[in-house]
């Protein structure tokens, strides 16, 4: 997907999904994007799924 400044990424209760790169979480554990760029969800150690921004040019 394509991930704005600022835009949600992803809402949830609890952490379902964890913020990797150029990603922040909010109080209520939503996911946003910290700059433009390709949105990328990426499953790592121990069966976790981060949620990364890959910045464009």
């Amino acid at each position: 997907g394509d991930g704005g400044f600022g835009n949600i990424l992803v809402r949830q209760r609890g952490t379902k999904y964890h913020p990797g790169d150029n990603v922040g979480m909010g109080r209520d554990h939503t996911l946003f994007s910290l700059t433009s760029g390709k949105v990328k969800f990426d499953k790592k150690h121990a069966g976790r799924t981060f949620v990364t921004v890959e910045p464009t040019i």
